[in-house]
């Protein structure tokens, strides 16, 4: 085990990945089920890949309020997901990455 803790880097969005997967996500979802959430300090691995190509983190809600009494956070103990979201996460990944190979890939 190691003795000290690591450091993980601050998470910084590249502008044009974030902007892609924004524009995907409003076309796909619609933009009236598109949130921007405030920017945070929380530690996160993903800034160990940000610091090596170009990244983008983005949450989606996996929570159903008229389903759930309580929706919790993914790291509670309480946490339960809406399964109903799986396939639409699955497409929302997928299509940012299709799109971005269309115009990134001759």
């Amino acid at each position: 085990m190691e003795d000290k803790m690591r450091h993980y880097p601050v998470l910084i969005n590249d502008e044009g990945i974030y902007a892609h997967a924004k524009t995907v996500a409003e076309s796909l979802l619609g933009k009236e089920n598109v949130m921007i959430a405030p920017q945070l300090m929380g530690a996160e691995d993903f800034g160990f890949y940000a610091q090596r190509m170009a990244g983008a983190f983005f949450n989606i809600a996996v929570g159903n309020k008229s389903t759930m009494v309580t929706v919790h956070s993914t790291h509670s103990p309480s946490f339960v997901i809406d399964e109903d979201v799986l396939p639409i996460g699955s497409a929302f990944h997928a299509a940012v990455a299709i799109e971005f190979l269309k115009k990134h890939v001759s």
